[in-house]
């Protein structure tokens, strides 16, 4: 079996060489081993998942049309692992999308995966693991696709700053697990520091004692791997920041201390500029925003991450623009900005619907050929805490969806439809009248080349008067975001959709007791995964698939297929031959 795997390992590695011999692209190579590590990301030594011995994983770095290829090793000791690039479509690649038993296999201890994709637009993005809850316990790290040779972007900047932000737990990822998956359920509670960058400052409250000279030593206290990463600027230049959130729970707010950001993209697209004091950023959006450095050169700015949606009980994540020559051990002689209140939704939605497409920019068709409405609520399953999705909590399959419908396994999966919507007398706004739910693990098949609408519908969870906020992701496609909504969807609605300006993303909000409407193109062949970002969320079953031309796929690399049925079929397949 292992000799097996070798040689089909060594196949797809002959195969992607010559195929990127013949198109003669830019190819990007990286080899990473993966494994835990002894790391301080907020001063306290815990441990994390890390990449080559670094936390968070090397960032790659690549031009628009380039190949990125990673040879990644699974140096855990007893689990798979498999990485997400968070926003990159993979036309024509969907086995490297990085979805453990929807795109592949999880890649078992010591064996090797090559993924190979190309980056076909230039933007903002991440990676991350997709396996179990691997994001949670530091796998991942920044993409950045630049804009290919003899272009230029719509705006101007002198320089780039990257961003990178998270929430961290103490208690080990397993410790979490175990928890959401209790009878009762048991929760680890709210992340104990938010990371900027991977570093953070446990217990140190700078916001509080910012004047005080041992707030500056409890901001420069600790090792390299927590000391801030410190955001090195000249006056009265053009800076672009690159931000992304790969946090496992918190929503978060960011702001600098007297300074407005111009935001000029979200999720790898263009949008109309707009001004903003502060932002507002879920787990799996990622921004270009610009700053000016036109304020007092002799002093340094604050930088501050605080927790919306959620009741704070993580202090804000702090770090400072330091304006040169000043010294970067220097505090700012003003307070850190204060995050918006956690529940002050009005404030969250103003700033959601001032994001537009920039002029230019692809419109939508203006009809859908099928709508799928999805319900998100809170649910019970024999005395279990789920999250569902009109009654079905997401239960993967030990085989991939990509391999087991590519090869007719009808076994491998339920066979069923899921459900399009939900029933017509559900109350939104109270907890569910009876709170049971079902597993499941089907697929909605999508008409290749079809028009899809999803709404999708929060509603009260299983308490009442708590309804949460849900960041949506979906793999394999960008998506216009046609609009926002409160209440229960329906027919009335349909005259506030956007179709002359929709923004394109990849990942979008539903508010609490709110709805959002979205509208996709099914044009790229594939398994792909669409579910709530919030890593617990996922975890109690927040999700579904869909599938769209899977039969126009020539090739699919048998390493990505070799697990579960298929697995054994191209097994023995490979053994008679």
């Amino acid at each position: 079996m292992a000799t097996s795997r070798r040689q089909i390992l060594l196949c797809v590695l002959v195969c992607f060489l010559l195929v990127e011999a013949s198109e003669g692209s830019k190819a990007r190579h990286y080899k990473w081993d993966v494994e835990y590590l002894f790391w301080s990301p907020d001063c306290v030594e815990n441990v994390v998942m890390g990449i080559n011995g670094q936390f968070p994983g090397p960032t790659i770095r690549a031009k628009a049309g380039d190949m990125v290829v990673v040879e990644l090793t699974n140096k855990l000791h007893t689990e798979g692992v498999v990485i997400h690039w968070h926003g990159i479509r993979q036309f024509g690649t969907p086995w490297a999308d990085g979805t453990a038993s929807i795109s592949q296999c999880a890649i078992n201890p010591g064996e090797t995966f090559i993924y190979r994709f190309k980056v076909d637009k230039a933007g903002t993005y991440f990676y991350h693991g997709h396996f179990g809850m691997q994001r949670s316990a530091g796998l991942y790290g920044s993409l950045v696709v630049d804009v290919e040779d003899g272009k230029k972007e719509p705006f101007h900047y002198d320089g780039e700053l990257d961003l990178l932000l998270s929430d961290w737990w103490h208690q080990g990822v397993h410790h979490q697990e175990v928890g959401l998956s209790s009878k009762p359920f048991r929760w680890i509670g709210e992340p104990q520091t938010l990371l900027i960058n991977g570093r953070g400052q446990y217990n140190c409250s700078l916001a509080a004692h910012y004047s005080n000279s041992s707030s500056s030593q409890c901001m420069l206290r600790g090792s390299e791997q927590c000391a801030p990463p410190i955001l090195h600027v000249l006056p009265n230049k053009i800076y672009r920041l690159r931000i992304a959130s790969t946090t496992a729970l918190a929503s978060l707010n960011l702001a600098i201390g007297n300074h407005k950001m111009v935001v000029v993209e979200a999720d790898g697209n263009y949008v109309q500029p707009f001004a903003v004091d502060d932002l507002d950023i879920y787990s799996g959006e990622s921004y270009s925003v610009l700053i000016t450095t036109d304020q007092d050169p002799s002093n340094n700015y604050w930088l501050s991450v605080g927790v919306r949606g959620r009741e704070p009980k993580t202090q804000q994540g702090l770090t400072i623009l330091n304006y040169h020559p000043n010294s970067a051990s220097k505090l700012p002689a003003s307070s850190p900005p204060v995050t918006p209140l956690w529940n002050d939704y009005n404030h969250s939605k103003s700033f959601t619907n001032k994001i537009l497409a920039s002029m230019g920019s692809p419109k939508p068709p203006r009809n859908y050929d099928r709508r799928i409405t999805l319900l998100n609520t809170q649910n019970k399953l024999n005395g279990y805490t789920k999250w569902a999705i009109n009654n079905v909590s997401l239960t993967l399959p030990p085989t991939p969806y990509l391999g087991s419908i590519k090869h007719g396994l009808r076994n491998a999966f339920n066979q069923e439809n899921p459900p399009e919507s939900f029933s017509n007398d559900y109350d939104v706004m109270k907890p569910p009248v009876n709170p049971n739910t079902t597993t499941g693990n089907g697929v909605y098949m999508l008409g290749m080349n079809t028009t899809v609408d999803v709404i999708l519908q929060n509603a009260n969870a299983l308490s009442a008067n708590v309804s949460e906020i849900h960041p949506w992701h979906l793999h394999g496609h960008d998506f216009w975001v046609l609009g926002y909504g409160e209440g229960k969807f329906s027919t009335k609605d349909e005259t506030k959709l956007n179709l002359k300006n929709p923004p394109l993303r990849n990942t979008a909000v539903i508010f609490p007791y709110g709805w959002t409407a979205l509208r996709f193109v099914a044009d790229n062949p594939g398994a792909w995964a669409f579910h709530c970002h919030i890593e617990p969320h996922l975890h109690m079953g927040m999700g579904v698939v869909f599938a769209e031309g899977i039969q126009h796929l020539n090739r699919i690399p048998l390493e990505a297929l070799a697990c579960g049925l298929t697995g054994k079929m191209l097994m023995t397949t490979n053994n008679h031959n």
